[in-house]
């Protein structure tokens, strides 16, 4: 009989649990946990952003496969993994609605709050991968100006469609980073945010970071808040994660624990990526296995009377029903010191492919449209009725 295969995985990925016990042995421990001594013997690792897989970890140890259930893998040394026969993988796109999700909501909510009218503003998003685009394509559907920078594509494709950081500085009212942690060469995006960057506003821009927090340099960016350089600061991702810096916390508009990616779909679907990855490799007739039981909101189908209110008022209450990042910023000012534990523990969100929207006493087909982009169902459009 065949050795049964020997995994080490974090045991906060998700809907993990059973898909792989009757073909392996599999020990569930926690991602920071995860030490040398614990994969000496193991023939793969499935994991988060929490266990760095270095020559400190893998020296010595029989792992042939590692599988990330996240987009990010700078958690990785692929160096040292691919110079020592060591096959790893990422999960591209997996939570790449999920951000989007998060962004929407963010906008929504300054809009409704401040009476900030999105239409017509110019938003740039740097970085326009598998993230990027979608938050591109969600931007469009709220009616922003989108500017699109991403020097390796721009690089590989052609500069036209790409936009640069000076004319970003000169023209953006929103800028949000979508871009991976590369520490160096000539796509360098550690401190892409810096003083230079800054000073170089135009405007008084609205700051989203949900890529990595080390995109920002956190000293220069609170420079940047005291000189009132925004509109508003919003991080979902910082420097030291768990051990977050409290001062700038304190400074930004909303502060959450790089939970961004974190709706149940974006997580069964890393799940899904990692499983079947481990499959293709160990040959486990798997490849198209997905998780079961993803559990469904308490109502999905969601009604919101129009009478009297303004579009942004009507998508503003939609999206707070699904998701409203105000209860993440919350629970993170309340406990900084759960902030690991707040990651694990994250409640069920469901993006907006599994809600159906009836909208009655509607009288403007634009909000609609606009729902419909962000991947809704609309039920019984231009239904004039009483509720």
């Amino acid at each position: 009989m065949m050795k049964k295969l020997r995994i080490i995985a974090d045991n906060k990925i998700p809907f993990l649990k059973g898909a792989l016990d009757e073909l392996a042995d599999i020990m569930y421990l926690p991602g920071a946990g995860i030490t040398a001594e614990h994969v000496k013997n193991a023939d793969a690792l499935l994991i988060r952003t929490r266990t760095k897989c270095n020559a400190e970890l893998l020296h010595g140890s029989s792992v042939k496969f590692i599988a990330t259930a996240t987009i990010g893998f700078d958690h990785i040394d692929t160096e040292y993994c691919e110079n020592n026969g060591i096959y790893w993988t990422n999960s591209p796109g997996c939570n790449s609605s999920s951000v989007e999700q998060y962004i929407v909501s963010i906008l929504l909510n300054l809009s409704y709050e401040r009476n900030i009218k999105l239409s017509g503003l110019t938003m740039a998003v740097i970085g326009v991968g598998n993230v990027g685009k979608k938050v591109a394509r969600a931007a469009k559907a709220l009616g922003l100006i989108v500017l699109q920078n991403d020097p390796p594509r721009a690089f590989e494709e052609g500069i036209s469609g790409f936009d640069s950081l000076e004319r970003i500085k000169k023209e953006a009212d929103i800028i949000s980073f979508h871009v991976p942690l590369n520490t160096d060469g000539p796509f360098k995006t550690v401190d892409l945010g810096n003083m230079e960057f800054f000073e170089g506003l135009h405007k008084k821009p609205i700051l989203i970071n949900s890529s990595r927090g080390e995109v920002l340099n956190e000293h220069d960016l609170l420079l940047a808040l005291n000189k009132s350089l925004f509109e508003a600061v919003i991080l979902d991702v910082w420097h030291n994660e768990p051990s977050i810096n409290t001062e700038l916390l304190n400074k930004v508009d909303i502060a959450t624990p790089h939970i961004a990616g974190y709706s149940t779909d974006g997580k069964a679907n890393g799940t899904q990526m990692s499983v079947q990855a481990l499959s293709r490799f160990f040959n486990l007739g798997l490849d198209n296995w997905f998780p079961l039981g993803v559990p469904l909101p308490e109502n999905i189908i969601l009604t919101v009377d129009c009478t009297r209110k303004t579009e942004i008022q009507i998508m503003h209450e939609v999206y707070s029903q699904i998701y409203d990042v105000h209860v993440d910023d919350r629970l993170l000012r309340a406990d900084i010191e759960s902030f690991e534990d707040q990651r694990g523990k994250y409640r069920l969100r469901r993006e907006a492919k599994v809600y159906s929207i009836k909208l009655i006493n509607n009288s403007l087909p634009e909000v609609e449209e606009r729902l419909e982009k962000l991947g809704f169902a609309i039920l019984e459009p231009n239904c004039f009725c009483e509720i």
